[in-house]
């Protein structure tokens, strides 16, 4: 009998090949795949089958999301994350074979990584809370060859104790709080992978189980879609001349919205704390360290529309800032170091204590630039809300709905 091959398939599949080798080997000296498991997931999954939407050279570019779903408004509510991410959090979630592992967050491409790490042996479950992303996924994973994932609809929430404990459970969504049952659905020593928010800031954090206390043993600076369901949060936002200004906070702080609208028409404290960073120095520990220090911190954006004689971003359109109860508010800003490689930080304040607070910041920076500069930053704990100050660790404590996370700086 004579064998039809269709062409066009087979140097699709050629592509995909060539283009999944470039992307591990990019992955690879970037430093995010470091072991021969990850290596080999990673090329063998081919990505293209759980974003059929998406371009070859999309899926398989290495530091890029494939937005597969996005809400009414054009906001990105699920996506297959980029290689990059999901090489980094496989390499800090350590699965071996025969583990039982859970995924809140449904794209596919991951479940079908963990399914080739953990092998025949163990079990690997992914959910979503929304049937349209969990029916996707359980028509892709078995056409991509991996029917024994499991596929559930469920809320985040509530975990998964049907199919628990979990020797890792890996969230692949922007979460803002850890429900108690991801901490129950754990085995002692397990690992929790998941991109959480803090303060304003996002960062993807890996914790091992300790008794009931999650202690972080990594932190990456990735970004995620938020999350939906009962875990879903919005911050408060607060919107000056139009909508031209705004100011984002990840909680509720009590500044009276007319006072800084005020602010702005009192003279701009300007201080340049004489802190540097390079020009392509990650921005995130410092960032954190302003988050733990300032208690109205914060971050302002502007429009193309605002008046640069009021809002000077130097050309950026957001910065991390910090407001006061009083309506006084400050943001940091750069200038170029006598060095080209570094920039300096500087501040902008207004309101009535502004000098005040533009001199707290310039400190604060200053701290930041002598202390912790090139340090790996905060460690982080979470415990159950309701546990003791004495029964926490050194740090400034974060208040949750389900739990309280400690920030310490070594």
């Amino acid at each position: 009998m004579t064998q039809v091959i269709d062409a066009d398939a087979a140097s699709e599949a050629i592509r995909s090949a060539e283009l999944r080798a470039g992307m591990v080997d990019k992955l690879k000296k970037n430093g995010e795949i470091r072991s021969a498991s990850i290596e080999a997931v990673m090329r063998k999954v081919r990505r293209e089958l759980f974003a059929p939407e998406a371009t070859l050279a999309e899926v398989y570019a290495p530091f890029t999301a494939v937005i597969t779903k996005r809400d009414d408004e054009g906001n990105a509510v699920s996506s297959v994350s980029a290689p990059q991410v999901q090489a980094a959090m496989l390499e800090d979630a350590g699965i071996e074979p025969g583990m039982r592992v859970a995924e809140f967050g449904s794209g596919g491409a991951n479940a079908a990584m963990l399914a080739e790490l953990v092998g025949p042996d163990g079990l690997v479950v992914t959910a979503d809370v929304d049937p349209e992303i969990t029916d996707r996924a359980a028509r892709f994973l078995p056409q991509a060859g991996y029917p024994q994932v499991k596929v559930v609809t469920i809320d985040a929430e509530t975990g998964m104790a049907d199919f628990g404990p979990f020797d890792v459970i890996m969230v692949t969504f922007g979460a803002w709080d850890v429900p108690p049952a991801w901490r129950d659905q754990l085995v002692e020593g397990g690992r929790l992978v998941v991109p959480l928010r803090l303060l304003g800031l996002g960062r993807t954090i890996t914790f091992v189980k300790h008794g009931d206390s999650l202690v972080s043993t990594s932190v990456r600076h990735f970004g995620f879609v938020p999350a939906q369901g009962s875990g879903a949060h919005r911050g408060m936002r607060l919107e000056l001349r139009g909508g031209q200004i705004t100011f984002g906070l990840d909680d509720e702080f009590p500044v009276d919205t007319k006072a800084l609208g005020l602010a702005l028409s009192t003279p701009r404290s300007e201080v340049w704390s004489g802190a540097r960073i390079g020009r392509t120095e990650p921005l995130a520990t410092v960032q954190m360290r302003l988050a733990t220090a300032l208690r109205g911190f914060c971050w302002i954006s502007v429009t193309d529309e605002v008046d640069r004689e009021v809002i000077d971003l130097r050309g950026k359109k957001s910065a991390v800032a910090t407001i006061e109860t009083d309506g006084s508010f400050a943001y940091v800003l750069t200038r170029a170091a006598d060095e080209d490689s570094e920039v300096e930080f500087g501040v902008h304040a207004y309101g009535p204590s502004a000098e005040e607070l533009a001199a707290r910041v310039a400190e604060e920076l200053c701290t930041w630039n002598r202390d912790y500069r090139g340090a790996a930053g905060p460690a982080f704990q979470v415990d159950p809300a309701g546990t003791p100050e004495e029964q926490l660790p050194d740090g400034l404590v974060i208040d949750k709905a389900h739990s309280r996370i400690t920030i310490s700086w070594p």
